[in-house]
């Protein structure tokens, strides 16, 4: 079995720590120690997960324990730093999203690792909520034939700031929070972007950064795509956290709606579909379509560090999506389309 440390023990880090429990239950790889500077949310949490070792300073851990990975659930201004301090050890490391405040960032996080010759996988989960990968399996199937047209959208007036209220903290919100998972489903079901323009918008005069987004993209092979999302859309059923998706192929249409209805129409007719995601032991509603994603990404992470796969959201995929995000801010700032690949 393969021994983890995670470091950050806060607000997403127990859906992480529930994860791997899970993954230690099959034999997978399981978390021996942790590290918080919050001396007494480590302390709570390492009794929650019956943690013995557990350290207020990451690099006394690391000189400590004997690992085989470390799983980083910090917020972005410090994964560069505890990153490369990782890297510094030759262990392979897994980082919560976003990967970094700026791309330069990112990029330099990715040197890192390849440097030190570890595996870097991004912890951007949304592309594993079970409804997307059903999404991608119809596309792959060939049944609605060639992909001219997709629709990957998010719109919800949850509270989202009362769980982390640092979001309303910074000058950006959104797109670093919520569009880069947006974005990554879009490169994921509709392929790399070409170009792009944005718009974005602060509505809720309570918060420094955006809450609305939206993004016209020019997928390479010719799809268009669309991405929205929204903090400040009240309707009439409040449907967070459900990522509704909109394909058009040559040869019929996928719709992913609410309540996870999943409709493909074809030449032989409408086929539907219920892929709402399993509800796990320790998962809540209506967080958990979340949650299975965590476990799925996390599962993915640890057949990769055996052989079995190919990283999907290693870092240096990853910072084709950060691209995105960042083409997203100077397009809606000069108001023209920004090429991605030149930033």
């Amino acid at each position: 079995m393969l021994k983890g440390a995670l470091i950050g023990c806060g607000f997403f880090a127990i859906n992480q720590l529930h994860a791997w429990r899970d993954i230690a239950g099959e034999g997978g790889a399981a978390i021996v120690a942790l590290c918080d500077r919050d001396a007494a949310r480590l302390a709570q949490v390492a009794a929650q997960f019956g943690i013995a070792r557990t350290y207020t300073d990451a690099a006394a851990m690391l000189d400590a324990e004997e690992l085989d990975f470390v799983d980083i659930c910090t917020t972005a201004p410090s994964h560069r730093a505890l990153v490369e301090l990782v890297a510094s050890h030759k262990l392979p490391v897994i980082c919560q999203k976003p990967l970094a405040p700026t791309l330069e960032e990112a990029e330099a996080i990715v040197t890192a690792c390849e440097k030190a010759g570890v595996p870097l996988m991004v912890h951007e989960n949304f592309r594993w909520q079970s409804a997307i990968r059903a999404v991608r399996g119809v596309i792959d199937s060939g049944r609605i034939g060639s992909v001219f047209w997709g629709r990957v959208s998010f719109r919800s007036a949850f509270d989202v700031f009362s769980g982390q209220p640092y979001l309303a903290e910074g000058e950006r919100f959104i797109l670093e929070d919520l569009g880069v998972h947006a974005l990554d489903v879009a490169r994921f079901l509709l392929g790399d972007v070409s170009k792009l323009t944005a718009t974005t918008k602060r509505v809720n005069p309570r918060i420094k950064g955006e809450d609305v987004a939206t993004a016209l993209m020019e997928h390479e092979g010719g799809v268009t795509g669309i991405m929205d999302c929204s903090y400040a859309s009240k309707l009439e059923e409040e449907l967070f956290p459900q990522t509704l998706v909109e394909i058009d192929g040559t040869e019929g249409s996928i719709r992913l709606g609410a309540g996870y209805r999943l409709t493909v129409t074809d030449a032989d007719g409408t086929e539907y579909r219920d892929v709402s995601p399993p509800l796990l032991p320790w998962a809540e509603r209506p967080w958990h379509n979340i949650q299975e994603s965590v476990l799925a990404i996390q599962k993915h992470w640890v057949q990769s560090l055996n052989g079995g796969a190919q990283l999907e959201t290693s870092g240096t995929d990853n910072l084709k999506t950060l691209r995105l995000v960042e083409a997203c801010y100077h397009s809606a700032a000069t108001g023209l389309p920004v090429e991605p690949a030149a930033l």
